[in-house]
């Protein structure tokens, strides 16, 4: 089998006409070669070289060298990349249904959620066949894990805290901040340390590891875990002629290597959260969590945004409330399992 790409991926020919010939595909991937994502993805693709004996392959072209963000889900179902990382908010209407993970639902759990969207994305048929009319197949997700707000000069410990407050939002997570009464800052994540430095935002929604990372512990006085939801819509997709283009036995490297994503990701991100709290608490940082009462105020402010996305969903021929009745039992599904049988590392 021989079959050659279009755009930066035309060299790629894919050799496996033999017995135990290698084939070797193009990953892109919009972000660098860092971070807990690229973990993710480079663990991904180890584990499809194992699982494949060695078989199937991923060249992973990082940093947008195939295409950026924003042209991904086209770059992949035209064949710039054989596969690649799609992150749905810069797909809105083609990918509603993958955009279930990212509502601001009751669903703080990283690893209960990515293994909910893993599920509800191989196995609800409808999700299945839209992306097959899209030339696409899902095969496994990623997430940024919890929302929660770092703030410098306030604290929010309850919903009446929000008011007046300048927030970076992130998504319906801001929006619905904004319904709350916050004033909304457009501003970029890596550009909020500066915000927050110079007064431009009092507070900033993100996700604790990354304040190690982007050293807000340097400038912000209070951290408060809103146990709230996440963004988990994006993931690993891949042209579906090339999937259906390979032997069995390699599409069932890739369905093994896929489902194993969550748990390597939800143990990086468990791990790393964990001790960005923990070194919060040992600067003086007063870290925080939203009382149930205000959780419940956020669930409500969000529900409007879960109710547009329905309709987004109804427009792309899906049923909203079908998928979240899946979605919110696959999350109640998980949660069971690490309540009673505690996450997989730990096992």
């Amino acid at each position: 089998m021989t079959r050659f790409l279009t755009g930066a991926a035309t060299a790629l020919a894919l050799a496996a006409t033999s017995a135990g010939a290698q084939t070797t595909l193009f990953f892109g991937e919009a972000g660098p070669n860092r971070g807990a994502r690229a973990e993710a993805i480079q663990y991904f693709v180890d584990q499809v070289a194992e699982e494949s004996g060695g078989d199937l392959t991923f060249d992973v072209q990082w940093g947008g060298a195939l295409f950026k963000a924003g042209a991904a889900r086209s770059g992949i179902a035209d064949g710039v990349a054989d596969a690649g990382t799609i992150i749905a908010v810069y797909f809105p209407q083609e990918m509603a249904g993958y955009g279930i993970a990212d509502l601001p639902i009751l669903n703080p759990d990283a690893w209960v959620g990515m293994k909910a969207t893993d599920e509800l994305m191989r196995t609800n048929e409808t999700l299945v066949q839209n992306l097959a009319d899209q030339n696409l197949v899902y095969i496994g997700t990623f997430t940024t894990s919890a929302i929660n707000i770092g703030c410098k000069g306030a604290t929010i410990d309850s919903i009446d805290d929000i008011a007046g407050l300048k927030v970076r939002g992130v998504g319906a997570y801001g929006q619905a901040f904004a319904d709350e009464g916050a004033n909304l800052v457009s501003m970029s994540i890596y550009d909020a340390y500066q915000g927050l430095d110079s007064g431009l935002i009092d507070c900033s929604q993100g996700y604790s590891y990354v304040v190690p990372a982007l050293q807000w512990q340097e400038v912000i006085d209070s951290y408060t875990i809103l146990n709230w939801g996440q963004v988990g819509a994006l993931g690993v997709f891949m042209n579906k002629d090339m999937y259906d283009g390979l032997e069995p036995a390699q599409q069932e490297a890739l369905t093994a290597a896929g489902r194993k994503i969550p748990d390597e990701l939800g143990r990086i991100l468990s791990t790393d959260n964990d001790e960005a709290v923990e070194m919060m608490r040992e600067q003086g940082i007063d870290v925080v969590e939203m009382p149930e009462a205000g959780r419940e105020a956020l669930l409500e402010a969000g529900s409007a945004y879960v109710d547009d996305w329905k309709e987004t969903a109804a427009a792309a021929g899906l049923d909203g409330e079908a998928l979240l009745e899946q979605y919110r039992g696959l999350i109640d599904k998980y949660t069971r399992i690490r309540d009673e049988q505690g996450y997989p590392w730990e096992r």
